[in-house]
């Protein structure tokens, strides 16, 4: 049996955690909705079109996959969607062969707090993968 304060501290540990990486999501989709030739021209050579459609494209889906995270609801479902973007995003990196640690796996660490997040906040996540005892 869980006391209060030690739902309360989790419930805010995952609002953060989860709140980081709405924010982090929206300035991506923003960048690549509003200014998608500057994104074009500062993003590594990842073999992805370098066409203005093409990155507002992505970054609609990210925006999506991130209101549906955000939203208490449909934050599994963002979640899931989220976590397969983050996927096409480490395997371009491996694939160009990006630097192992700070671009390759930004997307797993991103994958981390997303779901870290989402497990704290919500007790039924909790219930369906109990990784503490």
């Amino acid at each position: 049996m869980t006391d209060i304060s030690t739902d309360r501290r989790a419930l805010w540990a995952g609002r953060v955690l989860s709140g980081l990486t709405i924010l982090f999501f929206a300035m991506d989709a923003g960048g690549k909705l509003i200014a998608p030739a500057t994104m074009i021209a500062y993003s590594p050579p990842l073999g992805i079109p370098a066409d203005i459609g093409f990155y507002r494209l992505l970054g609609g889906i990210l925006l999506v996959c991130t209101l549906l995270y955000a939203w208490p609801r449909t934050a599994f479902l963002g979640a899931v969607l989220a976590t397969a973007y983050l996927g096409g995003a480490v395997a371009s990196n491996l694939r160009v062969g990006s630097p192992v640690f700070s671009n390759t796996l930004f997307g797993v660490y991103l994958g981390v707090m997303l779901w870290g997040g989402l497990w704290l906040r919500d007790a039924r996540l909790r219930a369906l993968l109990p990784i503490a005892a």
